[in-house]
């Protein structure tokens, strides 16, 4: 079951873009990972004109979703992943995975491209945050993945008929 915390409409600060909100808390099970995305993709296209930067949005926030309940919170389901979701009106979507495990250190995170490591098949879900989304942190030693995409959309060029 996926719980809505709160839904508003902010603005950034004084001199900037005002947002929706969407807070979101949902059970670590695997299994409820894909249908929220798809939920909470249906939620972001209300706010964003669709260029083609969706798919990427989805990818990263599967990759996180999947991240905070397996290794975060080890599936265990009574550990609850919170998701922050805000949707600007100028097309950019930030958002925030919390989960409640220890985190890790991003420094011992073997890179997926090196040739030790093509074969593995696990560990390449930051270089997939990394790669589709403009801008990934990680705060409380991990525990936290915070995410940004601008939309392709917004930019001058693409507004042009």
């Amino acid at each position: 079951m996926v719980h809505t915390q709160s839904l508003s409409l902010l603005p950034r600060n004084a001199d900037s873009v005002p947002f929706l909100e969407l807070r979101q808390s949902l059970p670590s099970r695997v299994a409820v990972v894909s249908p929220f995305v798809d939920q909470l993709i249906r939620f972001i296209l209300n706010f964003r004109i669709a260029d083609g930067s969706e798919i990427d949005i989805e990818m990263a926030l599967l990759e996180a979703l999947t991240n905070a309940v397996i290794h975060g919170n080890g599936e265990t389901s009574s550990k609850p992943i919170y998701v922050t979701c805000r949707c600007y009106l100028d097309g950019e979507v930030a958002i925030t995975v919390r989960d409640e495990g220890k985190g890790f250190d991003i420094g011992a995170v073997p890179d997926p491209t090196f040739p030790e490591n093509l074969l593995f098949t696990h560990g390449r879900g930051i270089y997939l945050m990394k790669t589709l989304m403009d801008e990934v942190s990680f705060e409380e030693g991990g525990a936290v993945v915070m995410m940004r995409k601008n939309s392709k959309a917004s930019s001058p060029d693409q507004r042009k008929p």
